[in-house]
């Protein structure tokens, strides 16, 4: 269970991050439920590829630097994505 505890955090944080960036760019924005999906994948990417990098703790590590990477690394990752995706989708409408 503490090896999912830092992916909980990462999809959690992907789906605000993700909502987020749909708030303030309204015109990459999926709606709540697109904005989350987005969200939530971006998050566990973006959380993993911090790991790969080595820019975050240990993995199962849950101290504060590893809370805090894991946090930034899902929002970030989801908010990235869904611009993304939202500029893919806005290029399509066109």
């Amino acid at each position: 269970m503490e090896d999912l505890l830092p992916l909980l955090i990462q999809l959690v944080s992907g789906a605000v991050g993700g909502n987020l960036a749909g708030s303030m760019f309204k015109d990459l924005s999926l709606g709540k439920i697109g904005n989350s999906i987005v969200g939530i994948l971006g998050g566990g990417l973006g959380g993993q590829l911090l790991g790969m990098l080595g820019l975050a703790s240990e993995a199962g590590s849950m101290d504060l630097a590893g809370i805090v990477s894991s946090i930034a690394g899902g929002g970030v990752g989801g908010g990235v994505l869904l611009a993304i995706v939202g500029l893919i989708k806005k290029a399509m409408n066109k």
